[in-house]
């Protein structure tokens, strides 16, 4: 049986170490640039830019969901984006990552929220089938973009030369 529960300040640590662990699996480590003090500051500032939830086993931090609030302009309310979903490799199976999904799937319902959503890496079949169990759809009609930095600092000139 996993005990999920809020993230505190405490667990920030702990967090960010599951964080490279997560990175280690999705074989990027190396992009990992966050440290615990913007974790922290990220989660427990004063405006946070995300959430998080804990799972516990025995005492310990197992595994994490970080989440924050997204807007769907279709259905005019707000969604949970998940950011992050791991439960360390030893503890998988036991229940947790579906505790984390579930108290996540229960604070949008209490919120009024639409939707949670997140995504996965092609390549990992374990996890496609767990979400797919789980009644979760792909949205394989979309693909995700992403600038970041050079192309980013290069689009963002565009906005500097001519502002808004």
């Amino acid at each position: 049986m996993s005990a999920v529960r809020e993230a505190r300040i405490a667990d920030v640590e702990r967090i960010h170490s599951l964080v490279v662990d997560l990175a280690t699996y999705e074989r990027s480590e190396q992009a990992v640039k966050a440290t615990p003090d913007q974790l922290r500051t990220a989660l427990f500032g004063p405006q946070p830019a995300a959430y998080a939830l804990v799972a516990e086993a025995e005492g310990q931090v197992v595994g994490f969901a970080l989440y924050f609030r997204s807007f769907s302009t279709w259905e005019g309310v707000h969604g949970l984006y998940l950011e992050d979903l791991y439960v360390m490799p030893e503890h998988r199976g036991a229940g947790h990552g579906k505790a984390l999904l579930a108290a996540l799937a229960a604070l949008a319902v209490e919120r009024g929220y639409a939707r949670v959503e997140w995504a996965v890496l092609n390549w990992n079949e374990p996890s496609i089938d767990f979400y797919l169990s789980l009644g979760a759809v792909p949205m394989d009609e979309w693909t995700v973009y992403r600038l970041t930095g050079d192309p980013l600092e290069a689009v963002a000139e565009r906005a500097r030369d001519k502002p808004v």
